[in-house]
């Protein structure tokens, strides 16, 4: 008989389903995130798509499906771009840190052998 120890099984992520009506369709789907996450992220298309058919006039729901989800597309686009871009600084700062710290290391090494010498 095997010995079952917790601490070696494994962790079956929980699903969760959320039920979508949207756009005259309705379907659900099944995902391991949280139902408030989830709840969350249709909010938020939803909120996407009145805003694109309030400033559009569209009324087609295969249109404004599109339109949404293309425009939120750019959107992350536009967002990893900016990100990538702030990347470089980041990264000039740690180098400039980084001589800053061997500089003080240097001085403090001279201060050292100036105390040291006769």
């Amino acid at each position: 008989m095997p010995h079952n120890d917790p601490s070696q099984e494994r962790k079956v992520p929980r699903k969760n389903d959320l039920s979508i009506e949207l756009l005259g369709t309705s379907f659900s789907i099944t995902a391991e995130e949280e139902p408030v996450y989830l709840e969350g992220i249709l909010r938020n298309y939803r909120l996407a798509i009145g805003s694109i058919q309030e400033s559009t006039g569209l009324r087609d729901p295969l249109k404004l499906a599109i339109l949404t989800g293309f425009l939120l597309c750019e959107k992350i686009q536009q967002i990893q771009r900016e990100a990538s871009e702030q990347k470089p600084e980041d990264h000039e700062v740690k180098e400039a840190e980084q001589i800053t710290l061997d500089m003080i290391a240097r001085i403090d090494a001279i201060l050292e052998a100036e105390r040291g010498a006769p």
